[in-house]
């Protein structure tokens, strides 16, 4: 009897746990599956770690080499930022930050507050209609990168934090039919693995380690390209170790799989 309850509750949190990466998402790829031009838009999360898009940028030029002439990668961010304190319209006006040509991919990353309550929900739902509509009438396609949820010892930090946090990404994306970028739910898998991996800043519970980045880094690129960062030599430099540089890559491929139906 004990058994069979045992097993029973393997198959419910088994059921929980895939119910949990597969959202429905309405868009699975971007239109354009290799973007050169590339504008990421956040703030501090974006920023850590050397900044996101410079890994990014790496991962693409190892695995695209005959591309790396052509791809320029900037990303504005502002710290403590939400999407409206951005000034989309001077950052889609390419040449006022140093790129001739239209981006091709924005990136929008929001505020890693404003999952919480429902009135910050319904701005950064406005918020991602809004820049959504002007990224598009500059020819680029839009994408969200989901925000991590917080860990301890963060005073918000919460459990079910993650599931706010998809549930905003998922809607404002169905609703204007763009790519959900999973970096968020790559985190969550990480440390279901894997309780003792570090991938925050330990004095905040907030911001991204290294690894943090690193692992958001392979989910980005996985997303946008549709190519596997399992087997990327890049590891910041001799400082990741092969045993974290596969595992994180492992993680990101499986995540964005099974969130994107891939």
């Amino acid at each position: 009897m004990k058994i069979h309850h045992i097993r029973l509750m393997l198959v419910l949190v088994s059921i929980a746990h895939s119910s949990f990466l597969l959202a429905s998402v309405s868009v699975e790829s971007l239109d354009n599956k290799k973007p050169n031009r590339i504008l990421f838009v956040g703030n501090s999360y974006l920023y850590y770690n050397d900044s996101l898009h410079n890994h990014v940028n790496r991962m693409a030029a190892e695995r695209f080499p005959e591309r790396a002439e052509l791809t320029i990668y900037k990303s504005a961010t502002i710290g403590g930022s939400t999407l409206s304190h951005h000034n989309l319209d001077h950052l889609l006006d390419s040449k006022n930050i140093g790129v001739t040509d239209n981006f091709e991919l924005v990136i929008l990353q929001g505020g890693s507050s404003e999952s919480l309550s429902e009135n910050s929900r319904n701005e950064f739902y406005r918020q991602v209609e809004e820049k959504v509509k002007k990224i598009r009438a500059k020819g680029a396609e839009a994408a969200l990168y989901m925000t991590h949820a917080y860990v301890k010892p963060h005073k918000a930090f919460s459990p079910m934090m993650i599931n706010d946090i998809k549930d905003s990404y998922v809607k404002a994306g169905n609703d204007n039919s763009i790519l959900v970028i999973p970096v968020g739910l790559a985190f969550a898998r990480a440390y279901d693995q894997r309780p003792e991996i570090k991938l925050h800043k330990s004095f905040d519970g907030s911001h991204p380690s290294l690894l943090g980045t690193y692992l958001a880094s392979c989910v980005v690129f996985k997303s946008i390209f549709n190519a596997s960062p399992v087997g990327l030599d890049y590891d910041y430099f001799d400082t990741i170790s092969d045993q974290e540089r596969i595992f994180l890559q492992e993680v990101a491929e499986h995540t964005v799989n099974e969130f994107l139906r891939h």
